[in-house]
């Protein structure tokens, strides 16, 4: 179980990095320069968070900017910072790379995205949707959706959902296509679904040449106009209608087919 065991003050070189916790990204050096200035100017605000996973061994497992902001200036000014405060917390590795990655997901620039290898990683060593949840302080559904679209998500889908270019909503429901088309069309449907994202104008929806609320009003007055009008249709005629109340899949045959056949229907 994850626990502070205390506040401390350590020796800056008994911090060390574990080969299985690390920043979640690779480091944004501008924002290892802004802690430099501010560390230098004001001192070191937020202890960074160690794991003791045995007396006196310390692991970084939250404050990694940090760490290499304070790095840089003892490389400049021997002597600073000899000692830096911490928060010791306690557990075993799978705790520490959960609490990890929730420090990474944590943060003020967070995208959904950051969530996903957080979560999957859980549910892989055998967290329940509802631990997850509150550990992650994530509603319970959108831990299940993650389990359910991230692990085979097209790669081209979560780029563009990390960069803000798609919604959610709409990313959940091209992977449900997905995972729903018969076999082996999976990516058919997903190539089809980012084709239409990447070029909206290409398709574009057409204006619907007549909606079944329109057709009744103008069918309605034309009765009321001319009560003793006879039409002669062919099946034809019945599915052009029928296509365009429908809105799509129609084409100019349709359209010049139900013009003649039912004058006054569709607008000049």
């Amino acid at each position: 179980m994850i626990a502070t065991k205390r506040y401390d003050y350590v020796p800056f070189e008994s911090i060390q990095v574990h080969p299985l916790i690390a920043n979640h990204r690779a480091l944004n050096q501008e924002k290892v320069a802004h802690y430099k200035t501010d560390i230098m100017k004001n001192g070191l605000l937020e202890p960074l968070i160690v794991w003791e996973r045995q007396h006196g061994e310390y692991f970084l497992v939250g404050g990694f900017h940090r760490c290499a902001a304070v790095n840089a200036i003892r490389d400049e000014n021997p002597g600073y910072f000899d000692r830096i405060d911490v928060r010791v917390v306690s557990g075993d590795l799978d705790e520490m790379r959960a609490l990890n990655l929730k420090l990474n997901a944590d943060r003020l620039d967070a995208k959904l995205t950051d969530y996903f290898d957080s979560i999957i990683y859980l549910n892989n060593a055998n967290w329940s949707k509802e631990q997850i949840a509150e550990f992650l302080d994530k509603s319970e559904s959108l831990v299940d959706d993650i389990l359910r679209f991230a692990p085979s998500m097209d790669s081209r889908l979560r780029k563009m959902l990390e960069e803000g270019r798609i919604s959610w909503t709409k990313c959940k429901a091209i992977c449900r296509d997905a995972l729903s088309a018969p076999a082996g069309q999976e990516r058919e449907i997903i190539d089809r679904a980012i084709h239409s994202l990447e070029n909206p104008e290409q398709h574009k929806p057409t204006r619907r040449p007549i909606t079944i609320r329109t057709a009744i009003k103008r069918l309605a007055t034309h009765v009321d106009r001319h009560p003793k009008t006879q039409y002669t249709v062919s099946n034809e005629d019945i599915l052009a209608l029928v296509v365009l109340l429908k809105g799509r899949d129609y084409n100019d045959g349709h359209i010049d087919r139900v013009r003649q056949t039912f004058p006054g229907l569709l607008e000049d």
